[in-house]
């Protein structure tokens, strides 16, 4: 088994990591509201996906009516 000789040095060690990042998540409009959403996921706020309406989802203002 290999074993080093020397140790990196800590910028070798940085230069490698720099490509170690988490991505960003793509972001899309809504079709319905133009609100911001995750690709491939229902409205939050309009509760439609592919210009359809979903049924398992519930608007901020009922999640509240419910919790109070």
């Amino acid at each position: 088994m290999a074993l080093p000789k020397r140790r990196h040095s800590n910028t070798r060690t940085r230069k490698r990591r720099t490509h170690h990042k988490v991505a960003l998540p793509s972001l899309t409009q809504c079709s319905h509201c133009q609100a911001m959403i995750l690709t491939h996921n229902a409205c939050h706020k309009c509760g439609y996906y592919q210009g359809r309406k979903v049924d398992h989802t519930v608007k901020e203002e009922e999640r509240k009516r419910e919790n109070a």
